[in-house]
């Protein structure tokens, strides 16, 4: 059973860096850098520092982990892992596809996961043993749906640039038994697998900070989520990533991974 204090926390600590983040989003200081990702990397390191005090006051014998700022006391038995934007090259682009990330993992094990987007006000909550739970004045529900083959699939994947020479080829083999592929969304489109919209991500090169909050929200709605052989994500992952809504469609991926 999670603490709920670790819930409240990062709900709390998600409104903190949306406060933070919203107010650049579209901003004439973002539109007049013309590509430069400074001011984004600006509001991901002052998010990021808002975080790292607020939990670290809140809970002084936990570990934090995060992109702009590295490791806290890794070896303590929870560990924090955050990323306050994820899905800069959205963000810089002004599409509302982007998302902060706060994980929780005991002892390497994900047990608590929040996906929050600033700007559209949704946040998906997955608590070990408890569920997932999705807040949104836009509508949708918690349901990912039946999908055992790729062949009827909706497979998503940020960016085909992100696989090296070897990985290309083997995810080539997925997406083209895939019924459809839709690109970009980086945290976004994990979130859409348990409102059952899409059924499976495929990505690779992802650090601790990009998947350790979607593994709770996905396997919390009755989905899966592992590397490409198909075991759980660890800090010694590679990064390769599998998620799905439908565990029947877990061995398909993995076998056209290999």
């Amino acid at each position: 059973m999670i603490d709920p204090r670790f819930v409240e926390a990062a709900e709390s600590a998600a409104d903190l860096a949306g406060g933070i983040i919203r107010p650049l989003f579209r901003s004439a200081l973002l539109v007049e850098a013309k590509g430069d990702a400074s001011p984004v990397t600006e509001a991901d390191r002052a998010a990021e520092r808002a975080l790292r005090a607020f939990l670290g006051e809140r809970f002084p014998t936990h570990g934090i982990m995060g992109e702009e700022y590295g490791t806290e006391r890794g070896d303590a038995e929870y560990l924090w892992v955050l990323d306050p934007i994820d899905g800069t090259r959205a963000f810089l682009t002004g599409r509302p596809l982007f998302g902060t990330l706060i994980g929780l993992l005991h002892r390497g094990e994900p047990v608590l996961g929040l996906i929050d987007q600033p700007v559209t006000r949704e946040r998906w909550v997955g608590v070990a043993g408890q569920g997932t739970t999705f807040r949104s004045p836009l509508g949708g529900t918690i349901g990912p749906r039946a999908c055992e083959s790729l062949s009827v699939a909706e497979l998503s994947c940020t960016s085909p640039d992100m696989f090296p020479p070897g990985e290309a080829e083997r995810f080539e083999t997925v997406r083209n038994a895939a019924r459809r592929v839709t690109w970009g969304g980086d945290c976004y489109g994990y979130g859409l697998i348990p409102l059952g919209l899409l059924d499976a991500v495929v990505e690779t090169t992802l650090k601790p900070w990009d998947w350790a909050a979607l593994v709770p929200v996905v396997e919390g709605a009755g989905g899966r989520m592992t590397d490409w052989r198909g075991q759980p994500l660890t800090l010694e992952s590679r990064g390769d990533v599998i998620a799905v809504g439908d565990p029947a469609l877990l061995p398909e991926i993995v076998g056209l991974l290999r």
